[in-house]
This record gives structure tokens, sequence and C-alpha cells, in this order.
């Protein structure tokens, strides 16, 4: 078996201060990262992993990003007023998609789509992983305010010496609380759960809040808007406005910076306007 343990503090905190998610739509953004930080773990590839849930109720969507490097940024849509309850209270109808985008051009990007099956994020992974991935796997997850925190067991391929070893393992990870889970370090919740088991700890690695946007990709996504439409809205607005749905960074465009856009064909030169 292999485990996994997050805890998220920092990074959590910067995609809070970002958007006013109501109490119920943080608490899903706050598992979906913890969740995601833990897969991410579990995969050997360069590149990112970005898992998103889609709903037809209040919430739209929510989508958590993580990279090979640690880095991590989520956001999530909504209208009106989210309720609290199960998933299937937050999303309704709905489906989960998990996407591995690899940095290296000659490797294939990997998607898969799966309707929403749990109550949970946590039930939802355990079934993907399940029927998808052929893994059976045990997840706990717990958010408040400050933290997002989450501990996974997977059971992996192969015969085991000791038949019982993924049952007791998922019925001691099944007693700890979310209290324990937010305030307690790694090494302690080993300690108290697994005491009499064989356990190989390894290094924890950081992870940091940072988002991907720029000047240069906004400018592309300008371009494949194409030059008619930009100069419509300027003509209409003044400027373009940009804003990143997940940092929240504003980025405006106005009519000397469309017309180097289009007649140079090259990112904006550092002048340009950042807000």
């Amino acid at each position: 078996m292999r485990g996994e343990i997050v805890h998220l503090e920092a990074t959590w905190r910067a995609v809070l201060d970002r958007h006013p998610y109501p109490p119920p739509l943080s608490a899903l953004l706050g598992e979906l990262m913890a969740a995601a930080a833990l897969l991410s773990a579990t995969i050997k590839f360069s590149g990112s992993m970005i898992m998103q849930l889609y709903g037809s109720r209040a919430v739209k969507l929510v989508v958590v990003e993580c990279t090979s490097q640690g880095t991590m940024r989520a956001t999530a849509k909504w209208e009106g007023e989210v309720p609290s309850g199960a998933l299937a209270d937050i999303l309704g109808e709905g489906r989960f998609v998990i996407t591995l985008d690899p940095q290296e051009p000659s490797t294939q990007a990997y998607q898969g789509i799966v309707a929403l099956e749990g109550r949970s994020v946590a039930e939802v992974l355990e079934n993907y992983m399940r029927r998808s991935e052929q893994l059976d796997t045990s997840i706990r997850l717990a958010v408040d305010r400050d933290h997002a925190a989450g501990m996974m067991l997977q059971r992996l391929p192969g015969e085991s010496p000791d038949p019982d070893a993924w049952n007791r393992a998922v019925r001691l990870g099944a007693t700890i609380t979310s209290q324990e889970l937010l305030g307690l370090a790694a090494p302690e919740i080993i300690r108290r759960l697994f005491h009499e088991e064989d356990i190989r700890l390894f290094d924890r690695t950081p992870v940091s809040f940072r988002c991907s946007c720029s000047p240069e990709r906004v400018a592309n996504m300008l371009r494949m808007l194409g030059r008619e439409e930009v100069e419509a809205i300027i003509a209409e607005q003044g400027q373009v406005d940009v804003r990143c749905e997940f940092c929240n960074r504003g980025y405006a465009f106005d009519a000397v910076d469309a017309a180097q856009l289009f007649a140079a064909q090259i990112p904006l030169p550092a002048s340009s306007k950042l807000h």
C-alpha cells in the first residue's frame, strides 16, 4: 500500500483571498484542492493535472490545477445562493473530469470523464480510481477557513503477504476525525493510526500557490479572438479588460496596444498596462 497526507495552509488562503466564495462552495473547493494535491503526488509526469467538477445547479464549475513543480491554483463559478448538503445538492447533475497535460510535445495528453457518483468529493474520487484506474482507494478530506487537508490510502497491484492489511488500514484510517486531520502533523497522524504497521516515511514536498497567467498569454488569447472583435470592443468600451479567474489579476489593452498586438504578432512589451 501507499499513502499520502497533505496540509494546505498559505496555498489555500491565497485562493480564498481572491474571491468571495460562499461557505459551502469554499468547503467544496478546499476538498478538491486537497484531493488534487494527493493524487498529483502519485503521478510521475512533467506537466499539469487539472481536476474539474461541472454542475447544473448553483455551482457550475470547480477547477483545480496542480503542476509537477508543486504549484497550485483553483477557482469556481456559481450563480445565486449555494446550498449546504451533499455534493448532489450543490452540483445537481454533473460530471467529474481529470486531465493530464504533459509539458513534452511528444507525450499524449490524457482525459477521463465520469458522472458524479458519490455524496462527497472523496467518494467521487474513490469511485473514479476504483473503476477507471482499478485501484482500491480510501480518501479522507477536511477543510476550515485556514486549512485544507487530506489523507489517501491506495492498495497497489500484486499479492500481499498479509491478506487483511488493506482492510485493516482502511478501518484505521476511517477513525481519524476532521479536527485531527486539520490540526495534527503528518508524523503524528501516522503514529496514532499505524503505529503497529511497518511504515516507510518519505520527505515532505512543498506546495505553493502560483498562477500561470501573463500579458503574453492574454495577448495570444486576444489574437485568437481576432482583430475585428478586439477593435469592436475597444470602440465600444475604450479598452479591452481581461481578468484572470484564478488569481483575479486584471489586464487592460487600449487601441495602441491592440495595434501593436496585430501589427507585430509578437507578445506585448514589458510596458504593457497591468492592473
